[in-house]
């Protein structure tokens, strides 16, 4: 086990919050806590990357990225209607 799965068993613990935002919370702080996993998760992604010596994870991490702010924008449009 080295420095970078250290890390990225932390982050892990970081998305409980996250979970906890996106399931009890308002709706604004629901799309926050969503945001917040995608990030936590990208970054999660690129460190077990370099923990595990992988490069197919980095083009994941990207993917996932892109795909999360994509899916935050949907559901900032789809909260829109009741706001």
């Amino acid at each position: 086990m080295n420095v970078w799965l250290l890390g990225s068993a932390v982050l892990l613990f970081a998305l409980v919050p996250c979970g906890i935002a996106s399931f009890r919370g308002e709706t604004m702080e629901r799309l926050v806590g969503l945001e917040m996993a995608g990030m936590i998760v990208t970054l999660l992604l690129v460190m077990l990357a370099e923990g595990m010596g992988r490069v197919n994870f980095y083009d994941l991490a990207l993917a996932l990225a892109l795909l999360a702010f994509g899916g935050g924008l949907v559901f900032a449009r789809f909260l829109e209607r009741w706001l």
